[in-house]
């Protein structure tokens, strides 16, 4: 395929990506991620990843995607905006911003199967998969490489003009397309994210995720949480925002258009005494198509007591 061919397929893939109203899209080529590939090893052996062990798994593909998806020419990162001020009372526990509406992996999915079949209608036979959050894909890290943000040292990618109150979903393909250069690193000697993390899960461009409080209300099945954690909560019931609140990037953050992350009705008016009472109907009826449910009404009251223990 020649230069001028390879040019205006790039472009294709870009206007398909604005027409389904994705912030930003970037392209990489599929290559082995070399550079990450010791960051990985060193973090999994001293254990960062906690009890979240299909982290070990697939290691060869974490780092090489024509080992996800054969004959894969290039990988294009997109980022789809989540962020709202139409959030929480202050006295109820809280849960994370991506999480109060319809979940993510349905929405974007549902974009990025459009988008595969948008694709195909218009450049001809393309193989290849999406992705959002499901499979052994380094997000952050071809998102960087394809020029969408920097990783910044609370270990989101950070776009210098969005912030980084976004989900990042990928196609990993067989169509050769125009690589986007990565960006420099903006956080300069701001260490805002590390000094605000009320656990200390947070080192420069590190996170010890047994620490992390978003790790410990969704990815630990435990029936309690670590007493190291009693009193540092921050009144977190399911994830945390706070390195992303206290970063100056974020000050760029704009409101979703997204009616399906709109967040329920009840989000809005429940205190702190309704979330005690909650019962496992109302949870199933506020959550019932929401990301919380990962953590089910046993773990989501779990997290309830303790920030009351």
């Amino acid at each position: 395929m020649d230069s001028y061919q390879i040019a205006k397929n790039t472009e294709r893939v870009k206007a398909i990506a604005r027409s389904l109203d994705f912030m930003y899209c970037g392209v990489s080529k599929a290559d082995f991620l070399e550079e990450e590939a010791p960051r990985l090893t060193e973090w999994l052996k001293k254990g960062n990843h906690g009890k979240m062990h299909y982290m070990e798994n697939h290691f060869d593909k974490r780092l090489d995607p024509r080992k996800l998806v054969p004959g894969a020419r290039s990988v294009v990162s997109l980022l789809y905006n989540y962020y709202t001020e139409d959030i929480q009372p202050d006295e109820a526990p809280k849960i994370s911003r991506y999480a109060y509406g319809k979940d993510y992996h349905f929405v974007i999915k549902d974009k990025l199967k459009q988008f595969f079949t948008e694709l195909q209608e218009s450049i001809g036979d393309i193989e290849g998969r999406v992705f959002v959050d499901s499979a052994p894909v380094m997000d952050k890290a071809w998102a960087k490489r394809s020029g969408l943000g920097w990783v910044g040292k609370n270990t989101n990618l950070i776009h210098p003009k969005e912030g980084s109150f976004f989900f990042i979903a990928e196609l990993i393909i067989d169509l050769p397309l125009e690589p986007d250069g990565p960006i420099k690193d903006y956080c300069g000697t701001c260490t805002r994210c590390i000094d605000a993390c009320p656990t200390d899960a947070l080192e420069s461009y590190e996170i010890d995720a047994k620490k992390c409080i978003s790790y410990m209300t969704i990815e630990l099945k435990d029936e309690i949480l670590p007493k190291e954690a009693e009193g540092q909560m921050e009144n977190w019931m399911f994830g945390c925002d706070i390195c992303q609140e206290v970063c100056p990037w974020n000050r760029f953050a704009k409101q979703h258009q997204e009616p399906a992350f709109e967040p329920h009705p009840s989000l809005k008016s429940m205190d702190e005494r309704d979330w005690k009472e909650l019962t496992r109907e109302v949870f199933n009826e506020i959550f019932r198509k929401s990301p919380v449910k990962r953590t089910k009404y046993s773990g989501l009251m779990r997290n309830i007591r303790h920030l009351n223990s």
